[in-house]
């Protein structure tokens, strides 16, 4: 009778041990958004992953399956920060550091940049910025010494982190000197710190639609824009706004929306769209009513591209094929080259490209902007219109293209681009007639003065000699 007293004595206790075990090891609300976060920082600075990449890679996760769409636009919105302002926050963050980290370390860097950017950028409540980060850094092995130093740095920040912030130099923090130095060269100094300046903007969301922009403006609670484009300065979740399901319009940069504008496609010509993902050119030429034929080098980019005008409603052949050696059965009215390029003028869209490009070798780029540049013009007919595009703002990857293949090739000339062609963004158009939009740029009427993509373009006309 003892024995068996003692066993029903003991039951309870070891299910209340077993409760307690799983609140252990229970996970605390925004803990897998915040983890994935930082995975993403850490591959991005320490490996030289681009973001989208990164970022996909940390979602994968069988944990975070379930993580709700807001945590998930939260941790997005989180490394963009980081990687945005990343030196000013390493600066505030090593203020209150009396010596450098010791090996090994874990993820506590990114982890203590994430949470100044919660206490400092986004306004995340100081008890939950900072007691995730602790718990964060209980879940690391390699970090979890430095929760008690995480905590401590992290409530200096919260207290003192706003009036240090606010002292600093944005453009002299964030933006790599090699980068800088380039612009300064290229543009002069004070334009090569405007550009800089907005190239650490958070963009708006712009949009191209398939009907009336102003009808779609009203919808979408945005603006139009001079050249069409609707631009929406708080957006929330893109699939959740007016037209995304029926396929209405789709995201694209102001900018970006531009070289496809100068081959004014006429309905039924024939116009190829090399290097086409992520889709936004080739939907564009096949809503203007033009034969589309889409080719990139990446089976998956280019699936990607025919989900999209299969959502939008639009037809357009896609090819995987190496542009280098496809071989299509006859020229084309039109032919858009968007090169790869180092993508320098996207950087507030993606500034994972102030981490990964670590200086100026755009050598290899450059050859293969060549190659392709001289592949596409041969693809031109006689009469027909080829666009050399790249988001880059460096002068190798466009002007100086441009310049070498006219040279070479007598049989094409420039035809210049005007400024009522754009939106009326005279300040766009080079001595040459060539378009190159920067960061910089306002569109007239543009009241919220939300800037561009950088984008270098040419138009030149294959004539018969």
């Amino acid at each position: 009778m003892a024995s068996s007293a003692r066993v029903k004595e003991r039951g309870p206790l070891k299910l209340k041990s077993k409760k307690a075990v799983s609140k252990q090891v229970e996970k605390p609300a925004g803990f897998e958004a915040r983890q994935a976060a930082v995975e993403t920082l850490w591959r991005v600075m320490k490996r030289g992953t681009f973001f989208e990449e990164a970022f996909a890679e940390a979602f994968a996760k069988p944990e975070r399956a379930k993580v709700e769409p807001r945590d998930r636009a939260f941790a997005r919105l989180l490394v963009t920060t980081v990687l945005r302002r990343h030196g000013e926050l390493a600066h505030v963050i090593s203020s209150h550091l009396q010596k450098p980290l010791p090996e090994p370390q874990g993820w506590v860097w990114p982890i203590l940049l994430a949470g100044a950017a919660q206490l400092l950028l986004l306004d995340t409540p100081p008890h939950a910025a900072i007691g995730l980060a602790v718990e964060q850094c209980k879940a690391d092995p390699n970090a979890r010494r430095f929760d008690k130093l995480v905590n401590a740095v992290l409530r200096r920040v919260s207290d003192g982190g706003i009036a240090a912030l606010n002292g600093l130099d944005a453009v002299a923090q964030n933006v790599p000197s090699w980068l800088l130095a380039g612009w300064e060269k290229t543009y002069g100094r004070e334009a090569a710190w405007r550009i800089a300046a907005a190239s650490l903007e958070e963009p708006p969301l712009d949009v191209t639609v398939k009907g009336d922009p102003l009808e779609w403006a009203a919808k979408l609670q945005g603006v139009p824009l001079p050249t069409g484009t609707v631009r929406i300065l708080q957006a929330g979740r893109i699939t959740d706004l007016p037209g995304f399901d029926d396929g209405a319009w789709w995201v694209q940069d102001a900018a970006a929306a531009l070289p496809a504008r100068l081959l004014n496609a006429q309905p039924g010509q024939r116009i190829a769209d090399l290097c086409a993902a992520p889709g936004g050119k080739t939907a564009e030429l096949a809503a203007a009513g033009a034969h589309v034929t889409a080719v990139d080098i990446s089976a998956a980019r280019l699936r990607r591209v025919k989900d999209n005008l299969d959502r939008l409603h639009l037809e357009a052949e896609c090819v995987t094929a190496d542009i280098l050696t496809w071989q299509p059965a006859a020229p084309f009215n039109g032919v858009l080259l968007d090169a790869p390029c180092s993508a320098t003028g996207t950087i507030r869209r993606h500034p994972d490209i102030l981490h990964v490009r670590q200086n100026r070798g755009f050598e290899k780029l450059v050859d293969l902007q060549s190659k392709l540049l001289e592949r596409a013009a041969g693809l031109v007919r006689p009469g027909g219109l080829l666009i050399y595009c790249t988001c880059s703002l460096e002068p190798e990857e466009g002007e100086h293209q441009v310049s070498r293949f006219l040279a070479a090739h007598p049989e094409f000339a420039r035809a210049p681009i005007t400024a009522s062609e754009i939106g009326g963004l005279a300040d766009a158009i080079t001595s040459e007639g060539d378009l190159r939009t920067l960061p910089s740029h306002r569109f007239p009427g543009d009241e919220a003065g939300s800037g561009l993509d950088g984008f270098y373009a040419a138009r030149l006309r294959r004539h018969t000699i």
